[in-house]
């Protein structure tokens, strides 16, 4: 889906607070506008995810697969989304590993300190 008329007829927000979210997307880079025309008809838009979009794929999975254990529960029969490898069909999951070993880390695992961009932050 990328055009305005896809996206409410699939997710079902009102056309203004649709408009207001693609226009706060694109404003923050999510997403960009790109014009398209039907022949015969006005200019549209379609909206693509930039690179700052589709980095954002780790932290959609992450809030999905959590949502799927801790809000719908466990008990659910089938989960809302299923998010599978399209090569073997195994089911997705993101973790946070170490990039050096590779081995997946829990919070008690992680040291967390400000960096330098953190100066002037207050």
């Amino acid at each position: 889906m990328r055009r305005f008329d896809s996206f409410h007829r699939h997710i079902g927000l009102s056309e203004a607070v649709l408009s207001d979210r693609l226009r706060k997307l694109t404003a923050a880079g999510v997403l960009k506008a790109v014009a398209y025309r039907k022949p015969g008809r006005r200019t549209r838009d379609e909206y693509h995810l930039t690179r700052k979009g589709w980095d954002l794929w780790p932290v959609l999975v992450a809030l999905r697969q959590w949502g799927e254990t801790h809000a719908v529960g466990p008990e659910s029969p089938d989960p809302v989304l299923k998010v599978t490898h399209t090569d073997c069909g195994a089911p997705v999951h993101v973790n946070v590993q170490c990039s050096a070993e590779h081995t997946p880390l829990t919070p008690e695992g992680v040291t967390v300190r400000l960096g330098s961009g953190a100066q002037g932050l207050s």
